[in-house]
Formats: C-alpha cells, sequence, structure tokens
C-alpha cells in the first residue's frame, strides 16, 4: 500500500507496463464489459450464478451438472447480484465488485495480498508506494499494509462508490480532495499510524524508518515547513529514537498547527512529549550554528572587500606611471 514501500518486497517490480496486457487486469476488463454493453447480456450472467438449475428436465431426462465457480460472499455482505443504485443513477454492482476482487485474491488466502497488490497498483497505474494508494487504503479502512481482505475491499468499493478499475481510478480527484479537509485529514492522520504498525506481532510503536517514510507519505499535499527538520532530526538521532509512540505521533500534528517554523511560541512548560523538547534543542543548536557560519562568511567577506580596493589603486597608478613614462 502506501508503505508497500517498506513492507513489499519490490513494490514497483510492476509498474511502468502502459500496454494492460496482463492476465489479470485484461480479466478484469473483460468482464466489466460484459457486464456494461447491455441489460440482456447482465441478466444473463446473473441468471447463470444465482439461479440454481433443476436436476431433471420437463422430459424426465437428468440434466448435464454444470460446475460455476462463483465468489465466496459472507453472508453479512448481502446478495451479489443485487445492484445499488447510486446518486447520479448509475448502478453499482456488488458481483462486479467480487469479480474485481477475484483478479487479485490470494490462492490461499481470502484476500489481496503483497503479489496480488502489486498487479493492482499496476493495473490501477499508480506507484504502491504513493499518496494515492495510501487515501485509498483509508477509504477502503485497511488493517494492514500490502493487504485488502475481502470485507474491506467490498465496502470499500461501496463506500467510494466504484465497481470497477476505471471506477475506482475516477474517483481518486474526490479522494484527494477530500483528504484536504481538516476533519477528513486528521482521520487518514491517525489511520496512518494504526496502517504502519505490524498486527501479527503486535506492535504498539511505529518503527523509526516507517514513521519518517509515513509522516513524508501522509504530508504530501500540505507539508508543513518544519516537517524536513523533524525528520533529519529523527533520522540523525537513531539510538535516542527507537520508535514513534501513538502520542507523539497524533501530538505530531498538533505540533504542526500551533507552533511556528521559527518555533519561538514553543513552551517547554506546556504538555508535549519529552521528544519534542529534545527537538527544539536540537533544531535551535543546529541554527546557532548555521548563524555563526554565516556571520564568518559576510566577515571574511568585509576583509577581502576592504584589501581589494588598495590593490586595485595600486595597480591602476602603476600602470598611469608606465603609461607617462613610455610618454614621455
Amino acid at each position: 500500500m502506501g508503505q508497500c514501500v517498506t513492507k513489499c518486497k519490490n513494490p514497483t517490480s510492476s509498474l511502468g507496463s502502459k500496454s494492460g496486457d496482463k492476465e489479470s487486469g485484461s480479466k478484469s476488463h473483460h468482464k466489466k464489459g460484459g457486464g456494461a454493453g447491455g441489460g440482456g447480456g447482465h441478466k444473463e450472467e446473473t441468471s447463470t450464478l444465482c439461479s440454481k438449475a433443476p436436476s431433471e428436465l420437463s422430459n424426465g431426462t437428468k440434466a448435464i451438472e454444470v460446475s460455476v465457480e462463483t465468489p465466496i460472499i459472507p453472508a453479512a455482505m448481502g446478495d451479489p447480484c443485487k445492484e445499488e443504485r447510486l446518486a447520479d443513477g448509475e448502478k453499482l454492482s456488488l458481483l462486479h465488485i467480487e469479480e474485481l476482487f477475484c483478479c487479485y485474491k490470494d490462492e490461499q488466502e481470502d484476500a489481496i495480498l503483497e503479489e496480488g497488490m502489486e498487479r493492482f497498483c499496476n493495473d490501477l497505474r499508480v506507484d504502491p508506494a504513493e499518496f494515492r494508494v495510501l487515501v485509498l487504503a483509508w477509504k477502503f479502512q485497511a488493517a494492514t499494509m500490502c493487504k485488502f481482505t475481502r470485507k474491506e475491499f467490498v465496502e470499500g468499493c461501496r463506500a467510494i462508490q466504484a465497481d470497477s478499475l476505471e471506477g475506482i481510478c475516477s474517483r481518486f480527484p474526490c479522494m484527494l480532495l477530500e483528504a484536504q479537509g481538516e476533519e477528513s485529514f486528521k482521520d487518514l492522520y491517525r489511520f496512518t499510524f494504526q496502517f504502519g504498525l505490524d498486527a501479527e506481532e503486535g506492535q504498539r510503536s511505529l518503527q523509526r524508518d516507517i514513521a519518517i517514510a509515513l509522516w513524508r507519505l501522509v504530508f504530501t499535499q500540505d507539508m508543513p515547513a518544519i516537517l524536513d527538520r523533524w525528520l533529519d532530526f529523527l533520522a540523525e538521532n537513531p539510538s535516542g529514537v527507537r520508535g514513534i509512540s501513538r502520542d507523539t505521533w497524533n501530538m505530531f500534528l498538533n505540533f504542526t498547527q500551533a507552533i511556528g517554523p521559527d518555533l519561538s511560541n514553543y513552551s517547554e512548560d506546556e504538555a508535549w512529549p519529552s521528544l519534542f523538547d529534545t527537538f527544539v534543542e536540537w533544531e535551535m543548536e543546529r541554527r546557532k550554528r548555521e548563524e555563526e557560519e554565516q556571520q564568518d562568511v559576510k566577515e571574511e567577506r568585509c576583509i577581502e572587500t576592504e584589501s581589494s580596493p588598495t590593490t586595485d589603486r595600486m595597480e591602476t597608478e602603476g600602470s598611469r606611471g608606465s603609461q607617462t613614462w613610455g610618454g614621455h
């Protein structure tokens, strides 16, 4: 997902193909086309998957048994043949969503895993490590990076009102715009912390490197002025920063909103995490050194400027003398 950059073995290995000739991608497009061509084709497909053939024909002979592979659909998700009418009058096909999920699901587990996620992102023409994928995971309420369960995928597609690759792609602009809202971004921001945890290992804090990558990712659309310095601080202090707690993660968003870029209104007396105190001290020391270095450079330039006119004047007078002597 947005952080397949840290979890997946090679998230960009399947990117860059513009032909769309992958078996999974063409399969999903073909199925979508068959369902959208007209009402008759969709009804025939629906009746095949959702009706049960009688064991005997009307003349008494036994019917030929036909095995049809249908998606496994939990009862809570409702009838796969059902269509939901959207606000714009279009219809959302749960069957198409199920079929799309099956194009990428793992053979052993009822979920889209690492390999399937890479193919899914490739067919969507997005990088698994980009912000749009993080936003999609947020809308799907995915619990784990590089994984969509069947429920997450189906309910997520219903939430964004899309039942095809084209439909999902068309929703990205609206999702990105929604993520810019204050409350929506706050929800996305907090989701990102949970999304970065390794649920199987029972993690309660983010690894430092993963936290740095996620901070840079989640602030893609609106980067705080202090972000680069904060991330430099974390990167340069590996021994002092082993992990990022949920409280530190959540409070950093408040920090970017309440404290100015010059840090002049920061107070240790307020209830900030101790790591923020350390960061402010580190940043102030860095700025002090930078100012001293700039002052040294200015002084050197002043010395050069003061000495330069004298030299120029001597050279000018010398040249004039030569011209005068030559004239006589």
